[in-house]
């Protein structure tokens, strides 16, 4: 997974296409999201740090209907 931008995750959280799920553990939480089965994005927030990834090919789930 690679570096994201926050615009382009909210975008891949916001698609009804795509499902997300929240994993929280003390100070650490993870967002994760799928297309189907296949995880495609997350976020890590741990402490004030927040991180956004996304797998090689992210940008066609971007456009997918």
């Amino acid at each position: 997974m690679k570096l994201i931008m926050r615009s382009e995750f909210d975008n891949l959280r916001l698609n009804p296409n795509h499902a997300y799920d929240t994993d929280s553990n003390g100070d650490k939480q993870v967002v994760k999201i799928y297309c189907g089965e296949k995880l495609i994005a997350k976020k890590v927030t741990h402490k004030k740090s927040i991180r956004y990834f996304g797998v090689k090919e992210y940008q066609q789930y971007l456009l997918a209907d």
